[in-house]
């Protein structure tokens, strides 16, 4: 198989999570659920005085993304199998799709996708960069990537669970996932929908 096909199929296995995030920040953003706007640290701060993970990571966050990530991986299920893609699908590899066990991925890309990106905000706050601002100095162009690739490193785990993969092949689906976040952030930046591009 040729790298083109495996990154494609990489595409492929991750879209639904890629729309879903996409969807997510709208829904963040409108008035639906905002009861659930609730910080997931409920604004306590860590014994250092400083907040555990600030207001951006919120209750309503996490269950848009777990709720959309099931609801637009059994629709993607759907598809792949409509239009013969699931040999080309790494979750179908070793799995049959079906409506619950794509509801199972759905549920943990969600959530992993959530909380792999919490140690991120957790260092943030313990080095005094508030959240939703961009980092400066020398620590920008680190902190850039890891926003970028720490929800990546959970949901690429994801796959891992069900095809196996080396290490390099891992941390390659990573940097790849990484990157795409990166332009995706970048179109909902000029969209408007974020307040900073990175």
């Amino acid at each position: 198989m040729s790298y083109l096909n495996i990154v494609l199929n990489m595409y492929i296995t991750l879209f639904p999570a890629i729309v879903a995030g996409v969807l997510n920040s709208l829904f963040c953003k409108s008035k639906l659920l905002s009861k659930l706007k609730v910080p997931i640290d409920f604004g306590k701060c860590f014994v250092d005085k400083k907040r555990i993970f600030g207001d951006n990571k919120t209750w309503k966050g996490l269950l848009g993304y777990i709720l959309l990530n099931c609801i637009i991986q059994v629709i993607w299920g759907m598809i792949c199998s409509l239009c013969n893609l699931n040999s080309r699908n790494f979750f179908y590899t070793n799995n049959h799709n079906t409506i619950l066990f794509n509801i199972l991925i759905g549920f943990l890309l969600g959530l992993f996708y959530a909380l792999f990106e919490l140690p991120n905000s957790f260092i943030k706050r313990r080095i005094g960069i508030e959240p939703g601002k961009p980092p400066i100095g020398f620590l920008k162009v680190f902190f850039i990537f890891l926003d970028q690739a720490d929800s990546v490193f959970g949901m690429c785990l994801v796959v891992a669970m069900f095809y196996k993969m080396s290490l390099c092949f891992y941390f390659v689906y990573v940097l790849i996932g990484a990157l795409t976040h990166i332009v995706f952030n970048m179109l909902l930046y000029f969209l408007k929908v974020r307040k900073n591009m990175f």
